[in-house]
């Protein structure tokens, strides 16, 4: 891919704007050798204003989402995307969350360009594990575990029963929740159906992949191990 295109399709600039940038000297390599736009320099030696670029495609990031943001492109108010670099916005292809967290809902969320991966994640057969830590407005009755693991438990307005649970008792009033699908809203849902009320939740983990120190609203790029994590535990 000619160097222009790369830097476009990364959200840099418009092609015009990437010229302009590579007459200007301000693609250079990492030895600060200025690249022409045939260039076919190795993506990782490439630096844009002395920094490096931004992951190729196929990249997926994990965002630590504060509450208060919304999974969207289009709403009103604060989304998910003002907490990446802006030129995020503008990469072809597009970068799509992974899933949603609702707007009070905090914690680990993906996003990436690769519609492969994105549908291998959130596809009910993967059954990734996702795993919440929720805290509660009243004490647990003590019967929500046996309940939510029976493979039986029906929510409001839906046909089908939920598949099994994992629910650990953190105190009288938290608990850590292992969901194997991502029905809407689903566990506060739950909670719900139990007499009780979410009044915080965050998303601590997917399949093995913690948030391992990421400050909230803070990102990174996911190296291809740190991926392979997704599919296990």
């Amino acid at each position: 891919m000619r160097l222009v295109k790369l830097l476009a399709n990364l959200g840099y600039g418009s092609r015009k704007e990437m010229q302009q940038a590579i007459r200007h000297g301000w693609v250079t390599d990492r030895q600060g050798n200025r690249l022409k736009a045939d260039a076919k320099t190795a993506h990782e030696e490439i630096l844009f204003d002395d920094e490096p670029l931004d992951p190729a495609q196929g990249v997926v990031l994990l965002l630590n989402k504060p509450t208060g943001y919304t999974c969207s492109t289009k709403d009103q108010g604060r989304l998910v995307y003002d907490l990446l670099p802006d030129r995020f916005r503008m990469r072809k292809p597009a970068l799509s969350t992974v899933g949603r967290l609702d707007k009070e809902t905090s914690g680990a969320l993906l996003f990436t360009d690769d519609g492969t991966f994105l549908h291998k994640v959130i596809s009910p057969k993967s059954e990734v594990p996702k795993v919440y830590e929720a805290t509660l407005d009243r004490p647990l009755r003590g019967d929500e575990a046996a309940l939510f693991a029976s493979g039986e438990m029906m929510l409001e307005s839906e046909e089908k029963p939920l598949k099994p649970a994992e629910l650990e008792v953190l105190d009288e009033t938290r608990a850590r929740l292992i969901l194997h699908e991502g029905r809407y809203h689903q566990a506060r849902r739950m909670f719900a159906a139990t007499g009780n009320h979410v009044t915080e939740l965050k998303r601590i983990r997917i399949g093995a992949l913690g948030l391992d120190g990421l400050d909230e609203g803070a990102w990174k790029a996911l190296s291809e191990d740190e991926k392979a994590l997704i599919f296990q535990g």
